[in-house]
């Protein structure tokens, strides 16, 4: 009985210094997801500037307005992809 608890003590040990290179990929994968809904959040009052200033210049037609906010939504969807894969 008393040779197994150094046994047991050294797999419970590796066990957990093999999980360690997991738990930091989570860690970064976490910090990836946090940019990319930074970058997102971001873009969606971008997008409403854009569409604003859009419809303040009165230069295109409401539909062309439209067409452009989602051009600059797509733009920081595509840019939290980037950061997150």
């Amino acid at each position: 009985m008393l040779r197994f608890k150094p046994l047991f003590a050294a797999l419970v040990a590796a066990m957990f210094l093999a999980g360690l290179p997991a738990m930091s990929w989570a860690t970064e994968q976490g910090q990836q997801r946090k940019a990319a809904r930074d970058v997102r959040q971001d873009t969606r009052q971008g997008a409403r500037d854009t569409k604003q200033a859009c419809r303040s210049a009165n230069d295109k037609s409401n539909a062309a307005c439209r067409q452009d906010k989602r051009d600059t939504k797509q733009t920081g969807r595509q840019t939290g992809r980037d950061i997150k894969y």
